[in-house]
This record gives structure tokens, C-alpha cells and sequence, in this order.
């Protein structure tokens, strides 16, 4: 007597799918009706590809969503996997050929939308889909599982269309069409991997599934070749999931670095008086670049910081910290100095040569360190309107000091915010440099680039504002904003210093 009570029993009953031979042949007919690629099935086709190309390039998911809906791409796919899983060779043959025809008129069909789109530059959506990884292997098969049980489940139709969504096919071969319009070799094979990636798996996943619902397998007159297909379905599965495998280990060893990298700036380079600007982590070169302004921060205290970057993980990296030589401390000693100067001037007429000229030399510094705050907005406006995606644009004259070396070296240091990573990755930054130099007429520049992130409330309301100084101050125009110490006019500082020698 067989015990119903038991745990595979009771297992078998929740998950067992079993189908009758009239709904095993439905099924098969309905995935031959959508593996031709002809007529109004290629015009479809199209005009996803289009609309898709569209959401790539002005970046709304919503679109490329639409696109994907509209897709019948899945067709061929799901037919390839269903003739593997039945030995119908016939209908192999039909679905590989369809499903080229298809790939082929869609890379096309992108091509020629990125070759005469006026927006070339490689938006997020783009850049997603070239660096495919282990995960987008596990979305392609759990997809196309769900996707072929859906096909035999009559009533099941809200799951196609989520397969769809999910496993993503017109995307990467719509960005694969951009790497062919723009010349980008690293775009073309990186998109058409991850689309290689969903068709594989897909496919893999219907072959499965159609083996566990027991569909009938045709007589083979061949057993040997049979074999050897299966023998070549395997291999081209393990060759599929190796890149996508290293590409795996390197995604979460820069995500476990950035997050290590984050840390070691919070609790080791969080000094009073200083905002880190811009940090960049390069593992090839093993070095920590991070930007500051603020409080100048003394080399031992850089020194201090590099000795506990093992802590973090870098062991074999190097700090390079970078921070601005004008403070704004430093900055209201120059003016003080000034006014000084101004009111003596007018009771020792004996020395009235030798003031002016430490007056003109003092003026002089201030306006060394004070000239690219005007400079930097008007190249702001420029540069936003030359090369788009640019925020802000900050200029300043840059003292840097290495921690392995007892010298200091001067240059004008341009910070450009972008607003997306992927803005910042398309930026022409030699472009750029060059025409920074030329615009600012000084070669001895140094180019940073970073996501722009706002100021927090606490620190912008802090910041005095410069135009209500422009109109007290008599260098107004060049004085830059303090957050050190309030903002005082040179007017009012000399009321107040005639009133206390009066």
C-alpha cells in the first residue's frame, strides 16, 4: 500500500504540473505562431526598437518599459528552447533562423536611430546594460521559467508580459546599435553579451521546464546526434556564465572598496573646519585622491590618516590629499592687514611711499586669491552651454601637499560637478581641460570631476552672500564668501576703528 501521508507525497501534490495531451498541443502551436518574423510581427519589431531607442536616449524607463511590452522578441527564444526539449529539429531550425533574422533587423534598425539622433551622449540606461553579471543570468532563468509555464497555463496572461520586463531583450540590442553608431567597441560587445546572456538562459529554462511538465519527445531516428546537441547546449551554457562570472567578483569587490573607501573618509578625515569636495578611488593606480576645502589640514595629520588605511583594506594604497591654500581665516588677515594699513596712511604722510606699496603688494595677494570666484561663474555659463550635463564649475587657486614628499606644488585646481555618473562618464574631460586653459589663460591647471551634490541646509545658511557683500565691500567684486568668521565690510571696520581712536 503506498502512503499518501508522507513528505514527498505531500510535496509531489503542491508542486507536480502535469498537462493533458490537449493543452501540450495548444501550447506547441502557440509558440510556433509566434516564432515567424514576417509581416506585421517584423513591423512590430521595429517599432519597438524605435521606441525603445528613444527611452534609451532620453533616458525614461517608463519607454524602454512600453518598448518592452510591445516586443515580440520572446517568441523565437521560447521556440528554441520547446524544439531542444522535444527533439523537433524542424522547428529548431525555423526558430534560429527567425530568431537571427530578428537580432540582425533590430541591431539595424537601433544603428540607424543613434546615427542620426542629435544625442549621442550614453545616458544610465545605456551604460546598465554593458557589464551583464551573474544576476542577470539568474533574472534571464527564473524569467523564462515563469514565461513557459505561462505559455501551457491557459489565463495566465499578466506573466508574459512581466517576463518581458524583466528579462530585458530589447535594451541591451538597442544599446548594442548605439556602440555601432558611436564607435564604442566596449558598448556593442558589452550589450550584445547580456543579450547572448537572456537567450541562452531563456532558453535553457523552457528546456527545462518542458522536460518537468512531461511533454512528449519525438522519436529520435538519430540518438548520437541527439546527444551531441545536448553535448553542445551544455558547453555553451558554462561558456556563457564565465565572463559573467569574473564580471560578478569585480562588481562586488568595487562595492565592498567604495563602501570601505566611504567609511575610511567619515572617521578618519572628518577634521573640523574642512568639506571634502571630490574623492576618487583608483585600483590600478592603488591611490585615494580626496579634495577638501576649508581649514588646511597639516601634513601630519595626513600622515596620521594614510598610516591606518590598512584598516580599510588598503594596504598597498596610497593617500593623495588635496586641499585648497586660501582660507577663509587666511583671507580675513589679508583684509584686516588692509584696513591697517588704510588708517595709518592717514597719519604718517612721512611714510606715505613705503605704505602704498605694502598697500599695492597686499591688494595684489587679495586678489591672487580671490580672482577665480567671479572668473568660475561666468566659465560656468560657458561650459554648461558647450558641453551639457555640466552643474557647477568651481576655480581656485590650489596649494598640494604629498605626504611622501616635504615640498608643495601651486596650481589652479577646476572642480566641474555633473549631475549623473553617467554624464560624467561620457564628458570629453581632455576636451575640456583644454578649453578650461584656454579660457582662464593658464596652463598649469588640474581637472577633477564629480557628482554635484548640494550643500546641506545647516552649512548653506551659513554661507554669507556675495552679492550683498559686492555692495559695501570696495573689492566687492573679487571677495570671496567666509564661513570662518562673519562677514564684516571694510567700511565698517573703519567706522569702528576711527570711533575707538577717536
Amino acid at each position: 500500500m503506498v502512503n499518501d501521508y508522507g513528505l514527498w507525497p505531500t510535496l509531489k501534490k503542491y508542486f507536480y504540473v502535469h498537462i493533458d495531451e490537449e493543452t501540450e498541443k495548444e501550447a506547441i502551436e502557440s509558440i510556433t505562431e509566434g516564432i515567424a518574423f514576417k509581416g506585421i510581427n517584423l513591423w512590430i519589431l521595429i517599432f519597438a526598437i524605435f521606441v525603445a531607442s528613444l527611452g534609451l536616449n532620453v533616458n525614461s524607463t517608463a519607454v524602454i518599459i512600453g518598448a518592452m511590452l510591445i516586443s515580440p522578441l520572446m517568441g523565437p527564444i521560447i521556440g528554441m528552447g520547446l524544439a531542444i526539449g522535444i527533439n523537433d529539429f524542424e522547428l529548431l531550425k525555423k526558430s534560429f533562423s527567425n530568431y537571427g533574422v530578428a537580432t540582425l533587423i533590430s541591431v539595424l534598425t537601433a544603428t540607424i536611430y543613434f546615427l542620426i539622433s542629435p544625442l549621442s551622449e550614453a545616458q544610465s540606461e545605456l551604460l546598465a546594460r554593458t557589464s551583464p553579471t551573474v544576476y542577470d543570468i539568474m533574472i534571464a532563468f527564473f524569467g523564462g521559467a515563469a514565461g513557459a509555464l505561462a505559455v501551457v497555463i491557459k489565463g495566465r496572461t499578466n506573466v508574459v508580459p512581466g517576463v518581458a520586463i524583466a528579462t530585458a531583450l530589447m535594451p541591451p540590442l538597442c544599446t548594442a546599435g548605439f556602440g555601432l553608431a558611436t564607435g564604442q567597441w566596449t558598448f556593442f560587445i558589452g550589450a550584445f553579451y547580456l543579450f547572448f546572456i537572456n537567450t541562452v538562459f531563456i532558453c535553457l529554462a523552457t528546456f527545462l521546464g518542458v522536460r518537468f511538465m512531461g511533454f512528449k519527445a519525438k522519436n529520435s531516428l538519430n540518438p548520437e546526434r541527439d546527444k551531441l546537441v545536448r553535448r553542445y547546449i551544455w558547453t555553451v551554457v558554462l561558456l556563457t556564465m564565465i565572463p559573467a562570472a569574473f564580471l560578478t567578483a569585480y562588481t562586488v569587490k568595487m562595492s565592498v572598496l567604495n563602501a570601505n573607501f566611504s567609511d575610511y573618509i567619515k572617521e578618519q578625515l572628518n577634521f573640523s573646519g574642512m568639506r571634502i569636495v571630490a574623492s576618487d578611488l583608483n585600483v590600478r593606480k592603488k591611490t585615494l585622491r580626496v579634495v577638501a576645502v576649508g581649514k588646511e589640514i597639516t601634513k601630519k595629520e595626513i600622515a596620521n590618516a594614510e598610516d591606518k588605511l590598512s584598516r580599510y583594506g588598503f594596504k598597498d594604497y596610497s593617500l593623495e590629499f588635496i586641499q585648497g591654500s586660501q582660507s577663509a581665516q587666511e583671507i580675513d588677515n589679508i583684509r584686516n592687514e588692509l584696513n591697517e594699513i588704510r588708517l595709518s596712511k592717514t597719519k604718517d604722510s612721512d611714510n606715505s611711499l613705503q605704505r602704498e606699496q605694502q598697500l599695492q603688494a597686499l591688494e595684489d595677494q587679495l586678489r591672487e586669491y580671490t580672482q577665480y570666484e567671479a572668473l568660475g561663474r561666468d566659465v560656468c555659463s560657458e561650459a554648461q552651454a558647450l558641453f551639457p550635463g555640466i552643474v557647477s564649475v568651481s576655480l581656485a587657486k590650489i596649494s598640494e601637499a604629498r605626504v611622501e614628499q616635504s615640498s608643495s606644488r601651486s596650481y589652479i585646481l577646476a572642480l566641474v560637478g555633473v549631475g549623473s555618473e553617467a554624464e560624467r562618464r561620457s564628458l570629453d574631460e581632455v576636451k575640456l581641460r583644454l578649453w578650461l586653459m584656454s579660457r582662464i589663460k593658464n596652463d598649469n591647471l588640474r581637472l577633477i570631476t564629480a557628482l554635484d551634490e548640494p550643500l546641506p541646509e545647516s552649512e548653506s545658511a551659513e554661507e554669507s552672500d556675495p552679492e550683498a557683500e559686492a555692495g559695501n565691500a570696495p573689492d566687492a567684486e573679487n571677495a570671496p564668501e567666509s564661513k570662518s568668521a562673519p562677514a564684516e565690510t571694510e567700511d565698517d571696520e573703519s567706522k569702528a576703528a576711527e570711533k575707538k581712536a577717536g
